[in-house]
């Protein structure tokens, strides 16, 4: 087994045979935490049209991805490996349609907690991108 380059100290995620673990935040003050995360998908001129117009055979496709960001910024610790799990207070999710053919994803997370970690809300919210349409 290679051993880490960095040293031990440098890297709180690993212990002195440089296995990965998990962090003790025990003794770390709660505080209130932010994270703002966005993200960018391209797609056809036509798709976006669709998207735009409500018009599409997926549905309202803006707000399930608005919904699926909510449900990944609530479910970060599943999502990121050694995460703690963070109480959310509260998630915005917001989606905009631009030019050339895409849409702008940003979200927004507050909570209370020992983690610095925590907003899985663009790789959820695109996670439910429009199939071809």
């Amino acid at each position: 087994m290679t051993q880490p380059q960095t040293p031990q100290s440098s890297l709180s995620h690993l212990d002195q045979q440089g296995q990965a673990q998990m962090v003790d935040v025990s003794a770390k003050p709660s505080t209130v935490r932010e994270a703002t995360a966005q993200a960018a998908i391209k797609m056809a001129a036509t798709t976006l049209a669709q998207i735009e117009a409500g018009n599409t055979p997926k549905g309202d496709v803006l707000g399930t991805a608005r919904i699926a960001g909510i449900m990944a910024a609530k479910q970060t610790s599943n999502l990121i490996p050694l995460c703690h799990p963070l109480p959310i207070q509260k998630v915005e999710v917001l989606i905009n349609p631009a030019r050339p053919a895409r849409l702008l994803h940003s979200s927004h997370g507050k909570n209370q907690g020992r983690d610095r970690r925590g907003n899985g809300g663009p790789d959820g919210g695109f996670g439910c991108r429009p199939d071809p349409l």
